[in-house]
């Protein structure tokens, strides 16, 4: 039986929408992609900080759920963090409304190659996540889930071939993402209720 994790890397946020303090957009964010973590099939989830973030990790996460403080917020860091597994993946804690489908096929290519990265739809580089077999390929560069284009991952492979791209989706990093939000999307509670000015 492959044992495989997806990890929420609950990373720094760069942008809040007017009004809202930054903090508690925040963890909006985080408490409603570890809701959808919860839901996954076949796979165990975990969440993953820095030090300085262990309150985010504290506020939103379920009772018993593995938190893994890395040195900095950075896929390479959670995929060294992890031990036990044959696969992992690693998303953005800034995408409240992503589907489990679509983390699900991070990790399917992983059968036949050893990594997936699945890009950032909408504005701007970046990845949603990346999935890899464990031990981690000695070739994977240095990825940052805001700046690395699957381009660039491919590029530092073997072959261009080793690295699957899978279903992108939107990260919420500025008005324009915020506007394809979708009200009829199931999920996102905390996030809906924090923009519609109901109380979290």
């Amino acid at each position: 039986m492959v044992r495989r994790v997806v990890v929420a890397l609950l990373g720094p946020v760069s942008w809040s929408p007017p009004g809202i303090p930054p903090e508690r957009w925040r963890t909006a964010l985080a408490e409603d992609v570890v809701d959808l973590l919860a839901t996954l099939n076949e796979v165990e989830t975990a969440v993953a900080v820095t030090p300085a973030d262990r309150w985010l990790a504290d506020a939103v996460v379920w009772p018993g759920t593995t938190v893994h403080e890395v040195p900095e917020p950075t896929p390479n860091a959670v995929l060294a963090a992890v031990a036990g597994y044959d696969q992992a993946a690693v998303v953005a804690a800034d995408a409240p409304d992503v589907p489990g489908l679509t983390l699900g096929k991070l990790l399917r290519p992983l059968s036949s190659r050893p990594v997936a990265v699945a890009p950032v739809e909408g504005s701007g580089p970046g990845l949603l996540g990346v999935a890899a077999r464990l031990p981690v390929p000695q070739w994977l560069p240095a990825l940052d889930l805001d700046t690395t284009a699957p381009a660039e991952v491919r590029a530092a492979a073997p072959r261009p071939g080793d690295v699957a791209v899978t279903a992108g989706w939107r990260r919420l990093r500025g008005p324009a993402d915020l506007g394809a939000l979708d009200p009829a999307f199931e999920g996102w509670d905390a996030t809906r209720a924090l923009l519609s000015g109901r109380p979290g």
